[in-house]
């Protein structure tokens, strides 16, 4: 088992890392070019800035039982795919019967911008969402552990 990220825009990379530093647990952090990253804990994978350059990157190195961090339902699905297991940001474990859901309010979200329309707009994020995901984090990992 490794934690993969998608770093570019992950909020709780700290969290993570605390965590896995605690189970020891390898990391990987998966960025582009215009970000930087040294957390004394991590391998990170710096991939050029092409678009889904860091999720093609990522998804290549998913292996069964591995646990993905990502905002992204692709990357989710396919993780799922690989018999992984995907989180994002808030706590959120992405599941067989969780994604499809996702996937197609996804697309309905982009058919709304598309015509000109908006989508909800993000609330800032706060402790109780730090938390929460370190809660759920934790229990995943502890969950994959025991196997």
């Amino acid at each position: 088992m490794k934690i993969l990220v998608d770093a570019d825009a992950c909020p709780v990379k700290n969290i993570i890392v605390k965590t896995a530093k605690e189970y020891g647990v390898a990391v990987l952090m998966f960025i582009d070019t215009s970000h930087r990253l040294n957390d004394g804990y991590s391998e990170v994978i710096t991939v050029d800035k092409g678009r889904d350059a860091v999720d093609i990157a990522l998804v290549n190195k998913i292996q069964k039982d591995d646990i993905v961090v990502t905002q992204d339902y692709g990357v989710a699905t396919m993780a799922l795919s690989k018999e992984a297991h995907s989180i994002n940001q808030n706590g959120l474990i992405y599941t067989k019967d969780n994604i499809d859901k996702l996937l197609f309010e996804r697309h309905l979200s982009q058919k709304i911008r598309r015509a000109g329309g908006k989508a909800f707009n993000a609330k800032k994020r706060t402790k109780a969402d730090n938390e929460k995901f370190e809660e759920t984090f934790r229990q995943l990992c502890l969950q994959i552990l025991k196997k």
